[in-house]
Formats: structure tokens, sequence, C-alpha cells
């Protein structure tokens, strides 16, 4: 059961998501909009296990510390990437976003781990290259993964951005498509829901 809320004013994809029926769930990339996203896991009654960062670029972390201190969920974050949450405004490139609060995440992420959370099993997959430290988070047991902005629906991830490289996005994407089936469902960071295979 995955909910999508596109949040912020460069509209970005949250995923509040559980095993169906279970009162348990987990929050991917929450970038703006707390009380949006807060609203949305009292509305369903749930309890929140985890908050899963992709990456850290401000879009997809501006919400990361009110939804923690309300929720008490714990976070992953990039282990290369998590001193930008621990000071999230010195890293926002442009003016006129935020102010931000800054967290500082209780777990980190390489790539290679299999995370147990509410309930489900999640491969943790390195995915440089739109940022240094980008992974993505595979459910094999549902065929889905939510890409952060490695992978679009008919596009992929900039690579203007400090610590992005367009040949290793692209070998991260041949990773994602070699490794997982085409009919994957894709939940990326911006615009819509699309499958490995297209």
């Amino acid at each position: 059961d995955v909910r999508m809320f596109t949040v912020g004013p460069v509209a970005e994809n949250s995923y509040i998501f559980r095993r169906d029926g279970s009162d348990r769930a987990l929050i991917v990339d929450p970038g703006d909009e707390p009380d949006k996203l807060l609203g949305a896991i009292d509305e369903l009654g749930l309890k929140l296990e985890g908050i899963l960062l992709t990456h850290t670029h401000f879009d997809h972390i501006g919400a990361v510390a009110p939804v923690a201190s309300a929720t008490g969920a714990e976070v992953w974050v990039p282990e290369l990437e998590r001193f930008v949450l621990a000071d999230i405004n010195s890293f926002v490139p442009w003016p006129g976003f935020g102010p931000f609060e800054s967290y500082d995440a209780e777990h980190t992420l390489t790539g290679g781990e299999r995370l147990e959370l509410a309930g489900l099993e999640i491969d943790v997959i390195s995915t440089p290259g739109h940022s240094p430290g980008h992974v993505t988070f595979s459910i094999p047991d549902e065929r889905a993964v939510f890409s952060g902005d490695v992978l679009f629906q008919g596009s992929v991830g900039r690579t203007d951005l400090p610590g992005g490289d367009w040949g290793t996005l692209l070998e991260s994407i041949r990773t994602l498509v070699e490794r997982l089936p085409p009919e994957t469902a894709v939940y990326p960071g911006h615009m819509g829901i699309t499958s490995l295979g297209a």
C-alpha cells in the first residue's frame, strides 16, 4: 500500500508505504510540508517505524526533522551525505528555499544492506550519479523500488549539481535494470510512477 504525496515548491514525491492492512509504515524522502505528511499518517492510523532517505538534496529532506520529532521514527541516510542532513541550510543551492531544520540521522547506509522494517524486507542498492551517496530502496517481494532522483518516468536525474556525474548515473540505472525484473514498479522522486521495463 503506497501513498504518494507531492510536496514543496519543486514538486517532490514523498511516499508513505506499508504492507496491506498493516498499521506499521515507513516514509521515503519527506521533502517538505510536514503537516500534510503527518496528517496523512494520523488519518491512516499508522505508526511510522522509519524514515528512509535516497539522498540529501534539500527538496527530499526538508521535513525530516519535524516528521522524526513528531513520530519518534528513526532516520536512515546515505553515509556519504549524512553531513548534509546535519546542516541542511548550508547546502540549499538557490535563494528562497527554507529555512529547514537539520537532523542527526540514527543510521547510515552505503548500499548492500537488507533492512527489516515495518514487516518488509528492503534491499538498499547503491545508485550514485545524481548525488554521491544516492541509494535506491528495493522491495523484492513487492517488485517495487523507490528510486529517488536516479530514474524518472521517461527521464533521469540531473547531474549538474555538486557530486553529480553522468557516466556514474548511467551505470546506476544499468544496475537496476539488470538486477531487477522489468515489471518492477518505480516510485520516483519527481513526476509519475513508471516501471523498470519502461
